[in-house]
């Protein structure tokens, strides 16, 4: 039987090379600390506190302002200097908590305590994972504990843990799984107490030190296996890992609970552990800092908050000034325009080169290659995609199943006429959501 996968992707450069080996790095911040109220989908966190407080680690400082959202937990001990709008890394300006760290990484009583996760009801492990404010640290930012509460629990018979990291140059999941398994077991297994129906599967790509690590840990585990996947661009996308795992299909207007499956990332799995078992809320993340003009790509262990601009430095700054850089990989990044910004809850890379290879593509008008189409792990149609979008047909956009596009890039990445595929879609997405928010 072949690798687990799913029809079309791409395979593009990896480079993971520059910072795979590279174990994870605890980095304290130095200066001033930036919480948004908004690292997360859905409502902004509302501030509980106020200028001159002193604030300590783990303590709540943001509130969830409604049913989706999230908790921001601070991440060191000191005084609030202002609360006032920062920019993030999207551009926005954002509401934020600004905290002078004092250093001393005062925590709130009872943070790191043990917990045995046996003795919890099904609705105290749900509470813990809101209260701890954890959100999808993929990428996408849903909170957590909203995700462990679908409306049928009995329907989930699979629990996966998304350790495909397929995004090129990112490592930091990777290293993980190799320094940190029991987190993501023990998560795993914190995670299926929620499910009386379920099975976990950690889903791994393109690693086989973890895949053989993760194997042997769980060889006792009745409910848990591992599912190596095959090596490809999108396999960690939330559709195409339920299919490879399942077989199961999941278009635009569902979720993954309404094909019987939960997905979490494995940093993700790891926090909930964390704040179930260990009683520390989220306050940290795992971020890889790579790419050619770094003078040492690393993985590190960082405080929320923290600006880019420490981790560049820490990484030994820039062999040479780069042209693009980019907060995470380069196939589903945001380019910056500036790296005075804070770490979030969705940072998971900062991705810096040499050279904009895409600022020198020119390009040109469609050959009919069809290579896009072969591609799209949707199975949609990006060449007539990209005629209802460059003529704002929106009716016709929808009619060939554009809402389907997953935005992964792989289109633009194929496309020998070097067409801006992928950024067209997600502006014509936008707006037909927007269109569809004023109808509705």
């Amino acid at each position: 039987m072949g690798l687990a996968t799913f029809k079309g992707g791409i395979h593009p450069y990896e480079g993971k090379e520059l910072s795979e080996n590279k174990p994870i790095q605890v980095l304290l911040p130095k200066g001033e600390l930036v919480f948004p109220m908004s690292q997360h989908i859905g409502a902004p966190a509302k501030p509980l506190v106020a200028k001159g407080d002193r604030v300590l680690a783990g303590q709540k400082i943001g509130e969830a302002g409604g049913f989706i959202s999230a908790n921001v937990i601070c991440s060191v001990s000191g005084t609030v200097k202002a609360i006032e709008p920062r920019r993030m890394v999207n551009g926005a300006m954002v509401p934020s908590i600004i905290v002078e760290n004092d250093g001393e990484y005062e925590t709130v009583e009872g943070v790191g305590e043990d917990r045995d996760p046996s003795t919890l009801s099904k609705e105290e492990i749900r509470s813990i994972v809101k209260e701890a404010g954890i959100v999808g640290l993929g990428g996408a930012g849903f909170p957590t504990h909203v995700k462990l509460t679908p409306k049928d629990e009995n329907a989930i018979d699979y629990v996966i843990v998304n350790g495909a990291e397929c995004e090129p140059y990112l490592t930091s999941d990777y290293r993980m799984l190799i320094e940190e398994p029991e987190k993501i077991v023990g998560g795993l297994k914190v995670i299926l107490q929620l499910f009386d129906n379920a099975k976990g599967v950690i889903a791994i790509n393109n690693k086989p030190e973890a895949i053989k690590k993760l194997t042997e840990m769980v060889k006792d585990e009745p409910k848990i296996t591992v599912c190596p996947l095959l090596t490809k661009y999108p396999q960690g996308g939330e559709r195409s890992i339920i299919y490879a795992v399942t077989g199961r299909k999941v278009n635009s207007s569902m979720l993954p609970a309404d094909a019987g499956c939960i997905v979490d990332n494995v940093d993700t799995v790891a926090s909930i552990y964390m704040a179930v078992c260990k009683s520390t809320p989220l306050m940290r993340k795992i971020i890889t800092i790579t790419g050619d003009a770094v003078a040492e790509p690393q993985n590190f262990n960082v405080k929320l908050g923290t600006n880019y601009q420490e981790l560049i430095e820490a990484a030994g700054g820039f062999k040479t000034e780069p042209e693009k850089i980019i907060s995470g990989g380069p196939m589903m990044g945001q380019a910056l325009f500036t790296v005075d910004v804070p770490v979030c809850k969705t940072s998971s890379a900062l991705t810096c080169f040499t050279k904009d290879q895409v600022a020198a593509f020119e390009p040109t008008a469609c050959i009919r290659c069809g290579r896009c189409v072969s591609v799209c792990p949707s199975h949609i149609v990006p060449v007539m995609m990209m005629k209802a979008a460059m003529n704002r047909d929106c009716e016709t956009f929808e009619k060939i199943n554009g809402m389907e596009c997953m935005e992964c890039g792989s289109c633009t990445y194929i496309c020998p006429a070097r067409r801006p595929l992928t950024q067209a879609f997600k502006e014509m997405r936008k707006t037909v959501a927007a269109n569809r928010r004023k109808k509705g």
